[in-house]
């Protein structure tokens, strides 16, 4: 019989398998859970799921692009119809909202089923520079909306010597 040894492996062995601890199997239970968006399965066909599976954490992703002369903003809102979404700028940020409501009744004989389904989210996205959000126009195309964002009037930069 061999005896075990308590110190810790040198270089070239092996460690000794161990049993995986409780807190370990629930660790991986919840990264599993989670990397399918936390989501049970039974829920995975309801249409708010649907709606909002696109969106990460319950806010769209946002690119802001700063070009010459205006910023542009496009944010990811799958699911969502132009009706559904509000734009509010301010010359140095722009709130994103949408909210969802859905009706469904099915009825079968002496079986009735209804469910209301709504989702919504906000988000605010500080802008780089001022703009004139008097003149910010907004499209909204294959769940993509894009915000075009003239910037204000800038003075005008010029090279300072340094004495």
């Amino acid at each position: 019989m061999s005896k075990k040894s308590k110190e810790p492996p040198t270089a070239g062995e092996t460690p000794e398998p161990r049993g995986v601890s409780p807190f370990q199997e629930f660790e991986r239970f919840l990264e599993g859970f989670f990397d399918r968006g936390g989501v049970p399965m039974r829920y995975r066909d309801h249409p708010l799921w649907e709606r909002l599976s696109g969106l990460e954490k319950g806010v769209p992703r946002v690119d802001v692009i700063e070009r010459d002369g205006e910023v542009v903003v496009r944010a990811e809102v799958p699911g969502f119809e132009r009706e559904e979404l509000e734009v509010t700028v301010t010359d140095r940020s722009v709130t994103l909202k949408g909210e969802h409501r859905e009706e469904h009744k099915e009825e079968k004989g002496d079986y009735v089923r209804s469910e209301i389904t709504t989702g919504s989210f906000s988000r605010t996205v500080a802008l780089p520079s001022e703009i004139d959000a008097d003149k910010a126009e907004a499209r909204f195309k294959n769940g993509i909306l894009e915000l075009v964002l003239p910037r204000q009037n800038q003075a005008s930069r010029r090279k300072v010597e340094v004495k």
